[in-house]
């Protein structure tokens, strides 16, 4: 059997304060009016900048991204400019001679959080003045759909063998195994500048009197 009540509550001692509800008149109920201001601001802007195309005063979306024209980038014929410390897809950078710098240290790999590289490391010929304390990549692969662009492996490479200074960003494929990325592949991409020869270790600020790092003349 239910418990009867021991007492009952006293309401006329609960203080509280009454919310008036919200009133609205009857054009913001129904949004008509709301409609046609975002209509009027549309057609406005289109209207403004379909007469600067005409008389080609259309601004550059990427010179000027703040201005009050037009700001689509007509990609992929008009590119933003990433900012110089933008990490883009990775690169293997080259010696004077055309070999890769990376001297299979795996450093990189060891330091990536997301395990998305891979290196098969080799030796040298006998005969050759590096071997024995130096190495070379037989395959360098690096998965950049795992990859998640942190730049561990660039702060990582003691010979400032990789770098993220591709300025640009991956591009779709049809299957995953394109966003593989072997050692040939690696080594044909370039600078932002366009070059493929190390001159500034750890692509710092621009720094032209730098000597950069040539393991070839000290190879003793």
């Amino acid at each position: 059997m239910a418990q009867p009540l021991v007492g009952k509550i006293q309401y006329d001692r609960v203080k509280g304060k009454t919310v008036p509800r919200p009133t609205h008149t009857a054009s913001e109920q129904a949004y008509f009016v709301e409609v046609v201001k975002g209509l009027g601001l549309t057609m406005r802007h289109f209207f403004k900048n379909t007469k600067s195309m005409l008389r080609g005063e259309r601004p550059d979306a990427v010179k000027d991204p703040l201005s009050e024209g037009i700001t689509t980038l007509a990609y992929p014929e008009q590119k933003k400019v990433y900012p110089k410390r933008f990490r883009g897809i990775h690169r293997l950078t080259l010696r004077s001679d055309g070999s890769p710098r990376c001297v299979a240290c795996l450093c990189c790999s060891t330091a990536c959080p997301a395990q998305c590289i891979y290196i098969e490391a080799g030796e040298y010929p006998e005969g050759d003045a590096r071997r024995g304390y130096e190495r070379y990549p037989v395959k360098f692969v690096i998965d950049e759909l795992r990859c998640i662009f942190c730049g561990y492996c660039v702060e990582a490479c003691p010979c400032d063998a990789i770098r993220m200074d591709t300025g640009r960003h991956p591009v779709p494929y049809d299957s995953r195994e394109q966003f593989i990325y072997g050692k040939d592949m690696l080594m044909s991409l370039t600078s932002v500048e366009g070059k493929q020869v190390a001159e500034n270790p750890r692509h710092e600020p621009p720094d032209p009197t730098h000597p950069g790092i040539d393991r070839l003349k000290g190879a003793h």
